[in-house]
């Protein structure tokens, strides 16, 4: 503290108050040396700086609640903080408002508001984003971690049926908790593959029989094949079904409807075979099947619960919705467009091939795509300019939405291998740190870890002891700063 007065402490007025707006407090943070002025620090009295202003008065146990070390020779204060953050926090005191410098971990930086006591409201909102993104990767990291300690814990008070539906859950939606789940994962695939390649095959004429109607059907080995798969598909649905652990959920998830639509349509033509002939016409009867037999093609989609790129693509494409909407309504716009010029310049030749505007439409759809059929095209030299606009604005607006897309689908992907090492790290960790305690142990600290993650994702004490510069401090309680700030420089 530099004042005019005594060299340890500042001077008193005749009311006992310091005068604060006129003191410099100097602060070394890090190492890096700030000077204050304490009609800027007042502005905000209930943060850290504003009350070093008057913790003089209070004598050292006063001032060494507030700082790390004093040294009344200097009159500085030291805190063992990052400066890089400190720099960036003391702009609320110029400015009104904070900006995280680009490196700086968002998390890390919130521990160092809070240590500084400023509120989070200072934090401008390009930053809160930032940091609300970098809060749902911690939370789904500790999701992970949570879900592979509920595999590993064995709880005794839990009944032997209970104990049974954790195992075959574990044995059909976890590959990688065993070598032989990951032997029904790859036969759970090849029956996919099978049954879609049998589907494609029965439809070849040669490869089918004539019945005693004269109608041709699918070959019997090939039916045979079929039925096969159709009842593993029906015992991998009903297994997981009595053994999930939200039968309701389960029920109504997206992949699961996929399961059913691709079980269903072999028992609803199975059921109007042999009976529907007795309640309709016969032909009414094999349109019905036919019709049915058109829905196999939804248990090609049962490959994306065996496929991570499928996954992820199908999330990017959920993210890109947007720029989806703007590629359609680009291309909405332009077929409108050149379909309407194209009716028009054409219709002065006497062999155009535009007879209306709708169907119009058409071509313009394939020209836009660069696809060209060839079925329709203009024979008018207007017309073949107007091709030649519209095949180029299609490739315009084609190309623009697409590096948007792209791009989401690669961040998704980086971010799910980041959490995955993520998560392994963790437990790795946990291990390390339970590796002298009981047996019991991993079962309590999941026990702690359901009772904290009612409030938000944090660990129980016992796993937080470490010390490495990749800890995941959101989900940690106690403050060890410095280790975390400086795995973030």
């Amino acid at each position: 503290i530099k004042m005019a007065g005594d060299s340890r402490f500042p001077d008193v007025d005749s009311d006992g108050s310091e005068k604060s707006e006129e003191m410099e407090i100097v602060v070394n943070v890090g190492g890096v040396r700030q000077v204050f002025y304490g009609d800027n620090l007042n502005q905000y009295p209930e943060t850290r700086l504003a009350e070093l202003v008057n913790c003089l008065s209070g004598g050292y146990d006063s001032i060494f609640s507030l700082c790390d070390d004093y040294d009344p020779g200097k009159r500085e204060f030291y805190f063992d903080r990052d400066p890089d953050a400190f720099k960036c926090i003391i702009d609320v005191y110029y400015f009104g408002e904070i900006h995280m410098k680009k490196g700086i971990c968002p998390i890390c930086f919130k521990n160092e508001m809070e240590f500084w006591k400023v509120d989070l409201k200072f934090l401008d909102d390009c930053c809160k984003a930032h940091l609300s993104e970098k809060k749902e990767e911690l939370e789904e990291i500790a999701r992970r971690v949570q879900l592979i300690l509920d595999d590993l814990g064995v709880d005794a008070s839990e009944s032997r049926w209970k104990r049974c539906q954790k195992c075959i859950w574990k044995f059909l939606e976890k590959p990688e908790s065993s070598y032989p789940a990951r032997v029904i994962a790859v036969l759970s695939f090849l029956f996919i593959l099978i049954s879609s390649v049998v589907m494609c095959v029965g439809t070849i004429p040669d490869l089918q029989v004539v019945d005693a109607e004269g109608n041709r059907m699918e070959h019997p080995t090939l039916d045979s094949i079929e039925t096969a798969c159709i009842g593993w598909f029906t015992m991998e649905y009903v297994l997981r079904l009595i053994s999930s652990p939200n039968k309701l959920h389960f029920a109504l998830s997206f992949m699961n409807i996929v399961d059913v639509l691709a079980i269903l349509p072999f028992y609803v033509s199975l059921t109007l075979t042999h009976l529907g002939a007795k309640l309709m016409e016969l032909s009414n009867v094999q349109q019905a099947v036919q019709a049915l037999r058109i829905m196999r093609i939804a248990r090609i989609f049962k490959l994306a619960r065996h496929s991570s790129g499928l996954q992820t693509l199908t999330y990017a494409l959920k993210r890109s919705f947007k720029e989806l909407g703007l590629l359609l309504m680009y291309l909405a716009v332009g077929i409108f467009v050149f379909s309407a010029l194209g009716y028009t310049m054409e219709q002065s030749h006497p062999e155009t091939l535009f007879k209306s505007i709708p169907q119009s439409f058409w071509w313009a759809i394939i020209t836009m795509t660069t696809v060209g059929y060839g079925d329709i095209y203009p024979k008018t030299t207007l017309g073949k300019l107007n091709a030649a606009i519209s095949f180029l604005c299609g490739v315009i607006a084609i190309a623009l939405p697409i590096h948007p897309i792209i791009n989401n689908f690669v961040r998704y992907y980086n971010k799910q291998r980041v959490l995955e090492t993520a998560a392994k790290h963790e437990l790795e960790l946990m291990e390390l740190n339970s590796a002298e305690g009981k047996a019991t142990g991993s079962r309590n600290e999941l026990e702690d870890l359901s009772r904290e993650g009612k409030e938000g994702p944090f660990y129980s004490s016992r796993i937080k002891v470490s010390h490495s510069d990749t800890f995941i401090h959101l989900l940690s309680e106690e403050k060890h700063y410095r280790t975390r700030l400086q795995s973030c420089k």
